[in-house]
C-alpha cells in the first residue's frame, strides 16, 4: 500500500501529468457523450486532418499556403462529387440486387452442404447443416434492414445524406482555412506551460496522421484494383465487392478473412464449383497478399511502430467503444495511447532522476 501511495503522490504531484490525464479523459468523455450529435463535425475534423498532410506537402515544395489549400480542397470536392455521381448509385443498386438474390444464394449453399453431408454422414449431420443454414439465413435477413437503413431509399438516410453533403464540406473548408485560429482558441483553455502535452500532440500529428492518410490511400488503391480485377474476370457485384475489399484493409488480420466469404459465395452462386470460382477466390487472395507484402510496407514503413498484439487489442477495445470509427482509427488511437504512456514514463523517469540529484 505504501508503494501504491508513493507512486500516486509522485505521479500526480506533477502538474504536467495531471494536465495530460485530464485532457485525455475529457476527450474520451466528450466523444462518448456527444459523438452521435456531433458526427458531421467529427467527420469534418477527420477529413480536414487527412487533407492537412497534402497541403503541408505542397507548401514545403514551394507553393503558397492558400494555393495549396485551394488545390487540395477543390480536389477533395471533385473526387467526392465524382464518387456520389458514379460509385454511390451503383453501389446501392448492387446492394438491393444482392439482398434480392441472397435467399437463392443461401439455398444453393444449403444444397451443397446437404450433398456434402450425404457423402460424409459420419462427420456432418443433417441437423448441423440445417442449423448452419438457419443461422446464415438469419444473419442475411438481419443484414438487409441494416443496409437499407443507411441507404438513400429511407427518409432518415436521405436526410443524413443531405446533412453530410452540405455541412461537412463547409466545415472542412473552415477547419482548413482557420486551423491556426481554432487551435489557438482551444489552446487558450490550457496552461501556457504544457511541454508534455505538446510533445504528445506532435507525435500524434506525425505518426497517427501519417497512418490515417496512408490508410485512406490504401483503401482507394485496393478498392480500385479489386474493381478492375473483378470486372476483368466477370464477377457479379463488382462494385459492392470492391468496396468490401477496400474496406477490409481497415481491420488488420481480420478484414481479409471476413471478406473472403462473400467473394467465394458470389463466385459459387454465379459459376458453381469450377475453375471460374477458384480464379475469383485466388484473385482476391492475390490482392490481399500484394496489399500486405507490397503496399503496406510502402505506405506505412515508419508511420506506426506497434506490436501486432497491441494492434489487435486496440481494434477490440476501440471498436467496442466507438464501433466502425473506432475500428477505422484503432491503430491511430493506439498510437495516441502509446504516445501518452511513453510521455508519462519519460516524465516520471525525469522527475525521479531530478529527485535523486
Amino acid at each position: 500500500m505504501n508503494m501504491l501511495s508513493e507512486w500516486y503522490r509522485r505521479t500526480f504531484s506533477d502538474p504536467q501529468m495531471v494536465l495530460l490525464v485530464l485532457v485525455a479523459i475529457a476527450s474520451v468523455i466528450a466523444i462518448s457523450l456527444f459523438g452521435h450529435m456531433l458526427a458531421p463535425a467529427i467527420a469534418a475534423v477527420v477529413i480536414a486532418f487527412l487533407l492537412d498532410g497534402p497541403i503541408d506537402w505542397l507548401t514545403k515544395k514551394g507553393s503558397r499556403r492558400w494555393v495549396s489549400f485551394l488545390s487540395v480542397y477543390l480536389g477533395f470536392l471533385m473526387v467526392s462529387l465524382l464518387a456520389m455521381l458514379t460509385v454511390v448509385p451503383l453501389l446501392f443498386r448492387q446492394i438491393a440486387q444482392f439482398l434480392n438474390d441472397s435467399p437463392a444464394m443461401v439455398a444453393s449453399i444449403q444444397d451443397a452442404m446437404l450433398t456434402l453431408q450425404q457423402r460424409f454422414p459420419d462427420i456432418i449431420s443433417e441437423a448441423q447443416v440445417q442449423g448452419w443454414m438457419t443461422g446464415l439465413g438469419n444473419e442475411i435477413a438481419n443484414l438487409g434492414p441494416q443496409l437499407l437503413q443507411y441507404s438513400l431509399s429511407g427518409v432518415t438516410g436521405a436526410v443524413a445524406f443531405v446533412v453530410y453533403a452540405v455541412l461537412v464540406p463547409v466545415m472542412v473548408f473552415f477547419f482548413l482555412k482557420d486551423k491556426e485560429q481554432i487551435l489557438g482558441w482551444i489552446g487558450g483553455f490550457l496552461p501556457n506551460d504544457k511541454p508534455v502535452l505538446e510533445k504528445v500532440w506532435r507525435e500524434i500529428l506525425e505518426r497517427a496522421g501519417d497512418y490515417a492518410r496512408g490508410k485512406v490511400y490504401e483503401i482507394l488503391i485496393v478498392g480500385i484494383a479489386a474493381f478492375v480485377t473483378y470486372r476483368i474476370i466477370g464477377l457479379p457485384y463488382a462494385t459492392l465487392l470492391a468496396v468490401a475489399t477496400g474496406l477490409s484493409v481497415i481491420i488488420p488480420y481480420f478484414g481479409a478473412a471476413a471478406v473472403t466469404f462473400p467473394v467465394a459465395l458470389v463466385a459459387y452462386f454465379h459459376w458453381g464449383w469450377g475453375s471460374e470460382a477458384a480464379t475469383a477466390v485466388i484473385a482476391y487472395l492475390v490482392l490481399q497478399a500484394l496489399d500486405g507484402n507490397l503496399l503496406v510496407p510502402l505506405l506505412f514503413s515508419e508511420a506506426v511502430k506497434l506490436h501486432p498484439n497491441a494492434i489487435i487489442i486496440g481494434i477490440l477495445v476501440f471498436g467496442g467503444i466507438w464501433g466502425f470509427w473506432g475500428v477505422f482509427f484503432a491503430i491511430p488511437l493506439a498510437t495516441v495511447a502509446n504516445a501518452i504512456i511513453r510521455a508519462w514514463r519519460e516524465r516520471a523517469r525525469d522527475n525521479h532522476a531530478s529527485a535523486n540529484t
